[in-house]
């Protein structure tokens, strides 16, 4: 069994010993994903009639008993935000491995999506211990936002998977989506409208005026609900706020903010910025080349500088020196994971894999501290990394689901799994090229490429990474 703690840059030993039985699990184990801790999160109840499952918010180390939420005043015991996200992972490892648990556990999480949204589409987010919604805190007032977002992508996913297996319940779950088009033209009345933040162009028909992520989340339901159905509303629906989330992308692969898909407003944040996975996805769906280059942008010029330089968290772009990378956590590891598999789909460029399983192995210590995040014997993946030299060993519902999904799209690709244990040794710039090696136990290694004057990226292995560094050693200004 793999020892998390073993993983301590005090205990060399260990460490090594820890290594060689990370890169023995990656490469030898039937699968990495493990629901296990994500079940002792679950609760079926009774609710509204209904029997439903809902996802416990937090646990704590070292227990890990359930902990309700209080961040935001008093909030409740779990939440349409993370029983939508489960509910996406069960149907997403369904499609994958036709595991009836995993339709099962999907179906009772989407009933208590349906039971949480309102007569007029809108949603409500948190429950109480007592089963009664929160219909009056910040975090779970009805509205048409984060929690509706995530909403309308599991029931579209629902509507779409379920389809073959239980067309009445697929249907209902169409008919609940449908009620949140008149919200999407609400927000679409205001096309074409746009004002200047900090120097940016910001969307104004965008959730909350210019949030580019949540609407991305959005829009990977509506992506998931026309692959569906061919609506030719949605399809219109996809394009115009594809065209908002293309107004806030800014810069190229040599010119600050080099291509890079703004959250809100003027800043970037890694958590829940899935605009490269919906564009990717969309472009494909719809044939719109347009979509696909404004994901690959940001992958070749933005996400190969966070691989290769390390993970952010945040920072604002009027003001580049504001650059943060604390906290790092799953949610911002699954966006670009994901996004880069669905910009491989599309373009069938074998570095975007590479690159999706790269920012993967974050879970298996490719990151600052070199500590394995998530546990493939327990489930569990840790809430993230506080700072520099402190890991939140926490592991709740977010956290879990997250790394949990990334896992479960990266192994629909099963040669990826070998990167998962490849780590960052080195980073090199010249006048051309940025470029990061990596290594795994066994010294393999492979150098990841951005050629600032091509606008590319390229994966080098073995003796062809060996050949680069040698070559341009000399010209490394790092």
């Amino acid at each position: 069994m793999l020892c998390i703690r073993c993983f301590d840059v005090q205990r060399p030993s260990l460490l090594l010993l820890s290594i060689v039985a990370l890169q023995a699990n990656l490469l030898g184990q039937s699968s990495l994903v493990n629901v296990s801790h994500l079940h002792h999160l679950t609760e079926r109840i009774a609710y509204a009639g209904d029997s439903v499952e809902i996802v416990h918010v937090y646990a704590n180390y070292p227990t890990y008993e359930w902990v309700d939420a209080k961040e935001s005043g008093p909030e409740g015991i779990a939440c349409v935000d993370d029983a939508a996200r489960a509910a996406v992972l069960y149907l997403c490892h369904y499609e994958s491995t036709r595991s009836p648990e995993s339709i099962t556990r999907a179906r009772l999480l989407l009933k208590f999506v349906m039971h949480m949204q309102a007569d007029d589409g809108q949603f409500y987010n948190f429950i109480f211990a007592d089963r009664t919604i929160n219909t009056m805190g910040q975090t779970s007032y009805k509205s048409f936002g984060w929690w509706a977002a995530r909403g309308v992508w599991c029931m579209a996913l629902g509507a779409r998977v379920l389809r073959p297996v239980d067309s009445a319940f697929a249907a209902e779950l169409a008919r609940r989506v449908e009620r949140t088009f008149p919200h999407i033209e609400h927000l679409l009345a205001r096309y074409d409208s746009v004002r200047i933040v900090g120097g940016f162009r910001v969307p104004q028909w965008l959730l909350y005026e210019s949030a580019a992520d949540a609407t991305s989340e959005l829009l990977l339901g509506l992506n998931e609900y026309y692959a569906a159905t061919r609506d030719q509303r949605v399809r219109r629906y996809i394009e115009l706020l594809a065209e908002g989330l293309m107004i806030m992308q800014d810069g190229t692969a040599s010119a600050y903010p080099f291509g890079l898909h703004r959250s809100w407003q003027t800043v970037w944040h890694a958590w829940g910025n899935c605009q490269t996975q919906a564009l990717a996805h969309a472009g494909r769906l719809l044939g719109d080349n347009a979509m696909i280059a404004s994901a690959e942008r940001e992958a070749i010029g933005w996400y190969s500088r966070v691989l290769i330089d390390g993970m952010l968290k945040e920072v604002d772009v009027s003001n580049p020196a504001s650059t943060t990378r604390f906290e790092q956590i799953a949610y911002g590891i699954r966006p670009m994971t994901v996004g880069l598999l669905r910009l491989y789909e599309a373009t069938h460029k074998r570095e975007y894999r590479v690159m999706a399983a790269l920012a993967a192995s974050w879970l298996f210590g490719n990151n600052v501290l070199r500590r394995q995040m998530y546990d493939p014997h327990t489930g569990r993946c840790f809430d993230g990394l506080t700072d520099s030299a402190t890991v939140n060993k926490n592991s709740g519902a977010e956290s879990t689901i997250e790394a949990l999904l990334t896992l479960v799209e990266l192994e629909r690709f099963p040669e990826t799994r070998r990167y998962l244990s490849f780590k960052n040794v080195h980073q090199g710039r010249t006048s051309r090229f940025i470029y990061g090696v990596f290594e795994d136990p066994t010294k393999h290694e492979l150098t990841l490429v951005l050629d600032v004057q091509r606008s590319n990226v390229t994966v080098l292995e073995g003796r062809h990474s060996r050949a680069f560094r040698q070559r341009y050693r000399s010209q490394d200004d790092r």
